[in-house]
């Protein structure tokens, strides 16, 4: 029995980005307890970029998994997001993650970092602002609005626009571990085909690496839940449930 679902933010991104479709999931499944987690540097979660490690936002989501009092959850992780997901299997076991949906994810082979894995303009914007290893500042209005906001309305554009923040450059250069530590059998994907941050070709070549077989795509651009709120929140309760079993 499932008691919760966990929500992660991406990379710029703070845990308001989910509201959206934070309120389809709790419109449609009142009883259902959803948690979004804002990463240490973010919203309600002060502290200094600088330090921000791939560890420290692990240790962020499991206490506020601790916190909610949540014994078994369903973690749901948009973008750079998905880089806390091995650790949060780590230290809770597949006992308490129940399934795992990663959302237009970002997730490096083992031993590789974001810089290594991005593609194209993203990797050149990304490079450029973490060079000096000060916080990676939030991109431009033009620039965040060709990253995230393309298929949006106008006040969806502004919604995205108004919640981005600053992000911590040493999160863009961290190696990371992911082999082992996700049972493809327990993940699904939700792939927004019109992603221009992390392309599509991007995300199958995850998808295949990973072993992950169970996929949706969505006609989207890469801030899918907050452009199609409803249509993510639906997929991400049918996979919920019949992930986590």
């Amino acid at each position: 029995m499932v008691d919760g679902m966990v929500l992660i933010h991406g990379a710029g991104h703070t845990a308001a980005c989910w509201l959206p479709t934070v309120t389809e999931l709790v419109g449609a499944s009142p009883d259902l307890r959803v948690v979004a987690v804002d990463l240490p540097g973010r919203g309600d979660a002060p502290e200094d970029l600088r330090q921000v490690t791939v560890g420290r936002c692990v240790g962020q989501v499991v206490d506020r998994i601790e916190a909610a009092g949540l014994d078994r959850v369903v973690v749901v992780a948009h973008s750079m997001g998905a880089l806390t997901v091995p650790g949060i299997h780590a230290q809770l076991g597949f006992e308490r993650v129940a399934a795992t949906v990663l959302v237009a994810a970002l997730l490096p082979p083992d031993g590789a970092s974001v810089l290594d894995t991005l593609r194209g303009p993203t990797r050149w914007v990304v490079a450029r602002q973490s060079r000096d290893g000060l916080p990676r500042r939030r991109p431009h209005r033009a620039v965040a609005r060709w990253m995230f906001c393309n298929g949006m309305t106008a006040p969806q554009r502004e919604f995205v626009l108004a919640q981005l923040c600053d992000e911590s450059s040493r999160l863009d250069r961290e190696p990371v571990r992911s082999t082992g530590l996700l049972d493809p059998a327990r993940t699904a994907w939700v792939l927004p085909r019109r992603d221009r941050t992390v392309r599509p070709r991007t995300q199958r070549a995850t998808i295949v690496r990973l072993g992950i077989e169970d996929v949706t795509e969505i006609d989207a651009g890469h801030d899918v839940m907050a452009s199609h709120p409803q249509q993510l929140a639906s997929v991400l309760q049918r996979q919920a449930g019949r992930l986590a079993g």
